[in-house]
């Protein structure tokens, strides 16, 4: 059987365990976000509409920046197999097209008796502007043991 790459178990996470990530926003990835939920708020993608609103231009939909925050979990921290069971999110200034995020992720608490850690995530743009704050709590990966298995 081929070995198959899991997150970080939760007695192989420590409260301080943290990650980087930058991460630019494309117009393809917003054309596809919003292709797949047929978000056709022109907030979004009509300048001509978002010109005359407080916005002045076209921002990123909110749940974009939550899709980068969770897949940064589901590949990294924990990593593959972990899932999120609470999101908790303060947007605090809007994101604009084809800005650079940095999002910095710290785990805060480990609860072994829950099998849940939870994750601070900050983000800030290139003018490190904080741009949301947010406490993800996740499940991290767990496995029935071998003897389960083969019954």
């Amino acid at each position: 059987m081929k070995a198959r790459k899991i997150g970080k178990t939760i007695d192989e996470i420590e409260e301080g365990d943290s990650l980087s990530l930058t991460e630019s926003i494309e117009d393809n990835q917003l054309l596809l976000y919003l292709g797949l939920t047929n978000d056709a708020n022109p907030l979004y993608i009509q300048h001509d509409f978002v010109k005359d609103t407080e916005y002045e231009r076209p921002v990123v939909p909110s749940i974009m920046l939550m899709g980068i925050i969770t897949s940064a979990i589901s590949k990294h921290l924990p990593g593959p197999g972990s899932h999120v069971v609470n999101f908790s999110i303060n947007f605090i200034d809007p994101v604009y097209h084809y800005e650079t995020l940095t999002f910095e992720f710290e785990v805060i608490k480990v609860d072994k008796m829950k099998d849940v850690v939870t994750i601070s995530v900050e983000a800030a743009n290139s003018d490190e502007k904080r741009i949301l704050d947010a406490v993800v709590m996740v499940k991290p990966p767990t496995f029935k043991l071998e003897e389960e298995t083969n019954e």
